[in-house]
């Protein structure tokens, strides 16, 4: 998984074995990324993540795929224990 939220905000909640690269440093840090695996890419309710999905998309990474609601929707659909905001 690729978080693409800003470093506040995976302070107050993220999916433990997440990657965390700002939306904004994707660019200069997209050479760290797998381009033989899946990558899901999440943000708070999954906006940022299918800009970063899209955008990885047109750099090769086939495999890339936008998790849908973002970190809310997982928080309310499969972690009821983690925090939302």
């Amino acid at each position: 998984m690729l978080d693409v939220r800003e470093p506040w905000e995976v302070e107050l909640c993220h999916i433990g074995g997440s990657l965390h690269i700002p939306l904004g440093q994707l660019p200069t840090a997209v050479a760290a990324l797998p381009r033989d695996r899946d990558i899901a890419v999440l943000c708070h309710h999954g906006m940022r993540s299918a800009h970063a999905t899209q955008w990885l998309r047109t750099q090769g990474f086939d495999r890339a795929i936008n998790l849908a609601g973002g970190i809310d929707a997982w928080a309310r659909r499969i972690d009821p224990t983690m925090k939302v905001y």
